[in-house]
């Protein structure tokens, strides 16, 4: 069965989880544990491109600027612009706390 396009359940103990974690420390173990070097390395220029752009930085300098794919600015640009909106609540809520 391909589940490629299938959303997984939000209520996966998965992420109950994630929120028993107490620490940036114990989180990057846990991700290091249940993610490959790619994996992890593929999420967090995820997350760093997001900021880029969340800051106004235009597509082609992010490219100049970083090892990132196209692919991967055009999918973090289409999640800001279409997505569920929590990197703008994770980006809000990192402010609040500098």
């Amino acid at each position: 069965m391909n589940n490629q396009n299938k959303r997984s359940d939000p209520n996966s103990e998965l992420y109950q989880a994630i929120l028993t974690l107490r620490t940036p420390e114990e989180l990057h173990k846990f991700f290091l544990d249940l993610c490959t070097q790619s994996e992890l390395s593929a999420i967090e220029q995820r997350y760093e491109v997001a900021k880029m752009r969340y800051a106004g930085m235009i597509y082609n300098d992010i490219l100049s600027t970083t090892n990132v794919s196209s692919a991967t600015v055009s999918r973090v640009n289409r999640s800001l612009l279409n997505g569920e909106g929590m990197y703008e609540v994770v980006f809000n809520r990192l402010k609040e706390r500098k």
